[in-house]
C-alpha cells in the first residue's frame, strides 16, 4: 500500500471502507459571510428583494450536504440520516452551523462543511445586489473560518 491513503502506484482511489462497521455518527460544522450592516438589516427585516434568505439558504446547505459525494471526488456516498441548519445574525455578518448525522461506515464531516458551504454561498448569492458598490464589487462580503467544530463516533449499529 502506498504512502497515501487515496493513491496507489499514482492513480488516484477511493479508499475501501467495507470492512469497517457502520456507527453512529456526527459532525457540526461552521462559518461566516461578513456584509455591511446594513444588508444585515434588510435580512433581519425581511426586505432583501429575492425573498427570505435564511429559509432558501437553509434548502440550500441541505441540498449541498446530501449532494457532497457528487463534488469532493473521494468522498464516499453516505446515507444522511438527517441535517440542520442554523444561523445566527448580528450587525455584521452571518453564521451558519450545519449539522449532519447518520450510521455509516465513514464520517459525515465533509457534508458538514459542505452544506455551510452551500448555504454561504446561497446567502451571498441572495443579498449580492444590496452589497455590490458603483463599481460593481462587493467589498464587504466574504466567506470565510470554514470548519470542523466537532464530530462523534458512536456505537455499531
Amino acid at each position: 500500500m502506498s504512502e497515501f491513503s487515496h493513491i496507489e502506484d499514482d492513480r488516484a482511489q477511493m479508499v475501501d471502507i467495507g470492512d469497517k462497521p457502520a456507527v453512529d455518527r456526527e459532525a457540526t460544522a461552521l462559518g461566516t459571510i461578513r456584509l455591511s450592516p446594513s444588508t444585515a438589516e434588510a435580512i433581519a427585516a425581511g426586505d432583501i428583494e429575492k425573498g427570505a434568505v435564511l429559509s432558501v439558504a437553509r434548502v440550500a446547505g441541505i441540498q449541498a450536504a446530501k449532494r457532497t459525494a457528487e463534488t469532493v471526488p473521494m468522498c464516499h456516498q453516505v446515507p444522511i440520516s438527517g441535517v440542520t441548519v442554523d444561523f445566527g445574525l448580528n450587525e455584521a455578518a452571518i453564521t451558519a452551523k450545519a449539522t449532519v448525522s447518520t450510521t455509516a461506515r465513514t464520517g459525515v464531516e465533509m457534508e458538514a462543511i459542505n452544506a455551510v458551504t452551500g448555504a454561504l454561498i446561497c446567502i451571498w448569492d441572495m443579498v449580492k445586489s444590496a452589497e455590490k458598490d458603483d463599481d460593481g464589487q462587493y467589498p464587504t462580503m466574504a466567506i470565510d473560518d470554514i470548519h470542523v467544530v466537532e464530530k462523534r463516533k458512536g456505537e455499531s449499529a
